[in-house]
């Protein structure tokens, strides 16, 4: 009966309700849709890699580690030996191991060598694999293959040739021309750094760094493994030239059992023959995310101004229609109605608008979320769950709303007094 009154009153000054309303969907849009993408980018940044257990490289701090193995930021300190990474693959709790070698670019993209072994082992998001939309990964010894945003910045195809440069800069001075790589695979956009990175066989990006006469003779031994054996086992290929790789960057290791992750961990940080840390890229990524709280304090403050702003507003809306509404509180009076019934009418009125406003609104952000989602993955990275209705966007609805009786109060009292004006004045 009370909501029926309410819905008819609301209808009866339709024009500036709907523009409280208005109000109210654009700021609760903007909360929901900026805390839903603080949360889910920290689930996003935590899943640029998945599925490593551990990752090795020489001592030069945990972040540092982790930002130049996986994001492609900074600088190695120092490599560690090649015979460390034979080690580590021969190690029974180790199911896998990737060795990833870096130290060059192309065109202020970071080069990054490795071999095949790192496109069927390295996962992304929910451990989804890299998908190359384009060719093939490593068949001959300079082959490379390109991150979506490598190929579609510089505008590459299969079969075009590039030439590495030493250095991580926009602009080098030394350029391994003599040895030029043949794309032969693109991959699919990811979101991740893996967009940004030229992939190389890890035997190559060690062999252009050695003298003339030695590199044309490893290419002629290349070329004459290729012509005796083909194509028909690339990882024997692959292997068969690491011979020649004496230094990595670092290795990304998947191991059989999560529970040896510590005891490796402590294991390879004591390691006698090679100077090794090891981290877990997760705990350390949580470290990096806590770096940039700030940010996450910054979004969250400007979403709840936003809702302060509207609240303000239905506050302002509700008062000024005090004076035209003193006949229809004097009826409600006549009929019998108590102020206290007058009070929880503005009240509830005020529910309505915040309520409708809320329902809209996840369903505006979530077709949003719909249809902007192929688009924020590719190009920053954020792998957004479309559904809204989590733990944190529950307690938000329940704060928005309790806020929206806070607010009403004021409208609510200035009702109660009229009411009490209209029983002295009716009594008299």
């Amino acid at each position: 009966m009370l909501i029926s009154i309410a819905w008819r009153s609301l209808v009866s000054r339709r024009k500036t309700v709907f523009l409280t309303f208005l109000s109210f969907l654009v700021s609760i849009s903007v909360l929901l849709s900026v805390e839903h993408i603080r949360l889910q980018a920290k689930e996003s940044f935590n899943r640029t890699i998945s599925g490593v257990d551990l990752i090795v490289g020489a001592p030069s701090g945990e972040l540092n580690l982790l930002l130049y193995s996986i994001f492609r930021m900074g600088s190695p300190t120092n490599n560690i030996d090649y015979d460390s990474f034979t080690m580590l693959k021969s190690n029974p709790s180790v199911a896998w191991a990737v060795p990833i070698s870096l130290g060059d670019s192309h065109q202020g993209f970071r080069v990054m060598g490795t071999n095949s072994d790192y496109f069927q082992h390295y996962k992304f998001a929910n451990k989804q694999p890299l998908i190359l939309t384009k060719g093939h990964i490593f068949e001959g010894p300079f082959d490379a293959v390109l991150g979506a945003d490598v190929a579609k910045s510089l505008g590459y195809q299969l079969g075009d040739k590039i030439v590495l440069s030493h250095g991580l800069g926009h602009t080098s001075f030394v350029h391994h021309d003599e040895a030029p790589f043949t794309v032969s695979g693109i991959i699919g956009a990811t979101g991740t750094p893996v967009d940004k990175t030229v992939h190389v066989n890890l035997a190559a990006i060690e062999a252009i760094h050695l003298p003339h006469e030695q590199l044309n003779e490893l290419v002629e031994e290349f070329h004459e493994h290729e012509k005796s054996h083909g194509h028909e086992d690339e990882h024997e290929e692959e292997h068969v030239h690491e011979h020649s790789v004496e230094k990595i960057t670092a290795v990304l290791l998947g191991l059989n059992n999560k529970f040896a992750t510590f005891t490796l961990q402590r294991q390879l940080n004591n390691y006698q023959d090679d100077r090794l840390m090891a981290i877990l890229p997760g705990v350390v990524m949580t470290q990096l995310w806590g770096l940039m709280g700030n940010i996450e304090k910054v979004l969250q403050i400007i979403g709840s101004l936003v809702l302060l702003a509207s609240l303000f507003g239905l506050a302002t809306m509700l008062l000024a229609t005090m004076n035209e509404r003193q006949k229809e509180i004097a009826v409600f009076r006549i009929l019998g109605a108590s102020p206290k019934l007058i009070v929880s009418l503005v009240i509830l009125e005020a529910l309505i608008i915040s309520a409708l406003a809320l329902a809209c609104s996840f369903i505006l952000v979530s077709l949003l979320l719909m249809i902007l989602d192929p688009w924020l993955t590719a190009e920053y990275g954020l792998f957004l769950n479309q559904s809204l209705l989590t733990a944190e966007t529950f307690t938000l609805s329940v704060i928005i709303l309790g806020a929206t009786v806070v607010t009403a109060l004021m409208p609510g009292i200035e009702a109660y007094k009229k009411a009490l004006h209209s029983q002295l004045y009716g009594a008299r």
